[in-house]
């Protein structure tokens, strides 16, 4: 009767044996495909990622505060290229607050809402691109601007456009 208690013991300690083998065994081929799932899309966020960063980096081309060249010819002048850039934002977002037509904007409003300015982006020491809108219609100018030698700021419109309005 004690081999028998034996045998069954040994049986059962086989058994839960075999029993976990089978259960690690599967846990662990989860695990696995767990991994190989986080590491594919890791592979696939990173590529994302440096597709954005390329983008970014075209984005930033034509900047002012980028480009060396342009901000050399600044700092030759003697001007603090930090306090530049948002000077010469901050100047034409003053402009919005003229009375009556603004004096950049070569069209008139046809909304009764007055032409504003919206977006500036500084491309180089020369030229700077806007975006305008009243609300309604909008549009782009590309301005020419000027530092003189008496330190005044000077625009001067280069080029225009007005998108139809969408319906």
């Amino acid at each position: 009767m004690k081999k028998q208690i034996f045998l069954y013991l040994f049986v059962f300690a086989l058994l839960l044996v075999i029993f976990q083998f089978v259960n690690s065994k599967n846990i662990i081929e989860k695990y696995e495909v767990d991994i190989q799932a986080l590491k594919k899309e890791k592979v696939e966020r990173e590529k994302a990622m440096m597709k954005l960063e390329d983008e970014n980096l075209d984005l930033l081309y034509f900047n002012l505060e980028n480009n060396d060249d342009a901000l050399s010819y600044f700092e030759r002048d003697g001007l603090d290229t930090a306090q530049l850039v948002p000077f010469l934002s901050d100047e034409l977002y003053k402009l919005n607050e003229v009375k009556g037509e603004h004096p950049l904007v070569p069209y008139s409003s046809m909304s009764g809402k007055p032409m504003l300015i919206n977006k500036v982006r500084l491309l180089n020491h020369k030229w700077i691109i806007t975006d305008f809108t009243d609300g309604e219609y909008w549009g782009e100018m590309l301005l020419k601007y000027e530092i003189t030698e008496n330190r005044e700021l000077k625009f001067k419109v280069v080029e225009s456009l007005l998108y139809p309005p969408q319906t």
